[in-house]
């Protein structure tokens, strides 16, 4: 059983930072995706097994990094220069198969964590 525990959200003022964390019981390609209230969920990034290779959501490129930490299996989100609109529940999820041109949909990913709550205010 996989197990991903996320933990870093919070209440962060327009134009501030966040980070975010996942911790995985295993190696595997890790994504975080958003859910904003009362929409569906989007893909925001994901990460290769190895780390070498990453790609992002158009609406965060520039602003958004994803990194991670082999030797502890976990995977960072560092959010800069956030927005309103960025508010939303964000979760992590972990792939044995990175899938091709389908690493940006939801149904690629088995695993999931919970969920940590992003807030930006004005």
């Amino acid at each position: 059983q996989v197990q991903l525990v996320e933990s870093g959200g919070g209440l962060v003022q327009a134009g501030g930072s966040l980070r975010l964390s996942c911790a995985a019981s295993g190696r595997y390609h890790m994504g975080w995706f958003r859910q904003p209230p009362g929409k569906e969920r989007e893909f925001v990034a994901v990460i290769s097994r190895l780390g070498g290779t990453a790609y992002y959501a158009d609406s965060v490129k520039g602003r958004f990094s994803i990194s991670r930490d082999s030797a502890k299996n976990t995977v960072y989100l560092e959010m800069n220069s956030l927005k309103l609109e960025v508010t939303a529940d964000y979760f992590c999820a972990a792939s044995a198969d990175l899938g091709g041109a389908y690493y940006d949909r939801v149904g690629q990913y088995p695993y999931w964590g919970q969920g940590t709550q992003v807030t930006v205010s004005s």
